[in-house]
């Protein structure tokens, strides 16, 4: 025995401490909400979120702010989007179509829709898409939806 007991005690108080610690992101994508403005930031869901709109926590004057330019931007491409990370609040989209975090806007051709988006570069060819932006778009969540992707 040592000065502080055993070997094996001194794991075990590691393991905990250990897994209490933060493990960065290594996707390379910037965190939720770090180019969101005020008015497109949503709180995140309750934890005990099971509805869609319990999960969707953007208000209606945000909805209504995001749907309204509707207009402008260059098209940089059309991708093959699925439904995000419901639990990551906003309008948002990442994508491989871009290389840089910025603003831009989603058009889907299936309803004429379009919503205003934080986009956000991702490696790889799928696009995953916010529910609140989805469900703006009129989009099947639970599908894939082509949709065009326009820069600001």
């Amino acid at each position: 025995m040592g000065r502080y007991g055993p070997p094996m005690r001194r794991i075990i108080l590691i393991i905990p401490l250990l897994a209490s610690c933060a493990i960065p992101d290594q996707s390379g994508r910037p965190e939720a909400g770090a180019i969101e403005t005020d008015l497109r930031a949503a709180p995140p869901p309750p934890r005990m979120a099971r509805t869609v709109e319990q999960f969707d926590t953007t208000t209606e004057a945000q909805r209504s702010e995001a749907v309204s330019s509707n207009a402008g931007g260059r098209l940089i491409g059309t991708t093959v989007a699925s439904l995000g990370d419901p639990g990551r609040p906003g309008f948002w989209i990442e994508t491989s179509l871009v290389t840089q975090a910025g603003l831009g806007r989603l058009t889907n051709p299936a309803t004429g829709k379009s919503v205003d988006v934080d986009l956000i570069p991702v490696p790889g060819g799928s696009s995953r898409v916010s529910l609140a932006a989805m469900r703006l778009l009129e989009a099947p969540l639970a599908d894939l939806s082509e949709l065009q992707v326009y820069a600001n």
